[in-house]
């Protein structure tokens, strides 16, 4: 893959309004669930935060926060930068988490693969509803 094909496709993944996430907006919202998006005040700027519920959700792309599914498959290429670029990643991640809980938000956090295919089908919400902070959703 030549360097110009590999930026354009870099530069077109979206940090906001993914597929995985729209997927799981729409079924929030189906179950009468309202939130607000993406609130720039809180720790890593949850994607869905529910302030009734005091309650915040992280959509993760499986290969950007690295899963460690079929999905989440490491670069070939320039190995030692993608390494770094995950491991900061999931750090950034556990401190927003943390962050998140010590100030009493329930953290929810749902892996993309959990979106997709026959999972997809599946009534998650409703562990999510009965379960402790720090859960997380995945295949």
């Amino acid at each position: 893959m030549s360097k110009s094909v590999r930026s354009r496709i870099m530069a077109s993944v979206r940090q906001r309004d993914t597929g995985p996430e729209m997927r799981l907006r729409k079924a929030m919202h189906r179950l009468g669930l309202r939130y607000r998006l993406h609130d720039r005040k809180l720790p890593g700027s949850p994607d869905l935060v529910f302030p009734r519920f005091n309650a915040v959700v992280f959509v993760h792309g499986c290969f950007w926060h690295v899963h460690g599914c079929k999905y989440s498959t490491a670069p070939t290429t320039r190995k030692e930068f993608w390494a770094e670029k995950f491991s900061a990643n999931r750090a950034r991640d556990e401190r927003n988490v943390n962050l998140l809980l010590a100030d009493g938000w329930r953290v929810l956090t749902v892996w993309e693969c959990a979106l997709k295919g026959k999972l997809r089908r599946k009534r998650w919400p409703k562990r999510w509803r009965n379960s402790h902070p720090g859960v997380a959703l995945d295949c």
